[in-house]
């Protein structure tokens, strides 16, 4: 039997480092069935995790829980989904606080929510009420912005003291307070794990199902509503249809015609018309 503590590190780290790629999803997803019979382990760690680490890390915890709970409900471990059920609330505050300092995330928890709902994981009114509190927290690109450090440190005012230096500037005394900023890395960072999400994304829309049934249900999400120029053009495709079968029929109706007047027979060898 492994370490319980052995196992619950490895995880840690697995989750510590985390990119935008879905392998480091799986992989870590992976590891967390593997060791299935510590799953509240587990689950406290994914919590701790997104407690103290930084907005990009955050942000790739929550891709990284949707590949896990739908890996779960396939091989029918269902203790983590419930634990996430449980605590969904507590992974939005964590993955986009109220002070402000994860509102780049709010996109990310938005359509992990709706992924989740349309996988039957989360309930459609559990994503409704959570939808309400993210959009308080959906803040303008002014109020917190992923803008260059050197600006904000234009407007900071006083330089910081030595005691913030060694606590990586004043900002990071401020973990829940709503003047946090990322910082140039972290900008850079996001911007390259966003540009390959967004790339995957692409890719994914033309991935053909396996499953005719897949394949149908693909194609009524992707189909827009029915609207009004919808049925006007319908019904002119219609009408052009069927004056086209009317004048193919006409068509080859007059020709049969013609094929059998006049008709030639023959009696006894001789061809005669009647």
């Amino acid at each position: 039997m492994a370490d319980p503590f052995e196992v619950r590190m490895r995880f840690s780290s697995q989750l510590e480092h985390l990119n935008a790629s879905t392998t480091s999803a799986q992989k870590a997803a992976q590891y967390a069935l593997k060791y299935k019979d510590m799953d509240e382990d587990l689950h406290s760690c994914i919590l701790e995790q997104l407690e103290k680490t930084n907005m990009n890390t955050r942000a790739n915890i929550m891709y990284f829980i949707e590949h896990l709970l739908e890996m779960a409900s396939k091989e029918r471990h269902n203790d983590y989904v419930r634990m996430m059920q449980r605590d969904i609330i507590r992974v939005v505050d964590a993955v986009c606080p109220e002070n402000g300092s994860g509102a780049a995330n709010v996109k990310v928890v938005r359509k992990v929510l709706q992924g989740l709902q349309n996988k039957l994981i989360l309930l459609e009114r559990t994503v409704v009420e959570i939808e309400g509190c993210l959009k308080e927290r959906d803040t303008s690109a002014n109020d917190f912005s992923l803008s260059s450090p050197l600006n904000s440190n234009e407007q900071s005012g006083p330089p910081a003291s030595t005691t913030d230096q060694e606590l990586g500037g004043p900002q990071a005394t401020q973990r829940n307070g709503a003047n946090m900023k990322p910082t140039r890395r972290q900008i850079e960072q996001r911007i390259e794990e966003d540009r390959e999400r967004h790339k995957r994304m692409r890719e994914s829309m033309w991935v053909v199902p396996s499953n005719p049934t897949d394949q149908a249900i693909k194609f009524f999400a992707e189909t827009s509503d029915l609207g009004v120029d919808d049925n006007i053009l319908g019904k002119e495709e219609i009408t052009a249809f069927r004056i086209l079968i009317r004048d193919a029929a006409c068509r080859h109706k007059s020709r049969s015609n013609q094929e059998e007047w006049p008709r030639p027979r023959t009696t006894n060898g001789v061809a005669r018309h009647i």
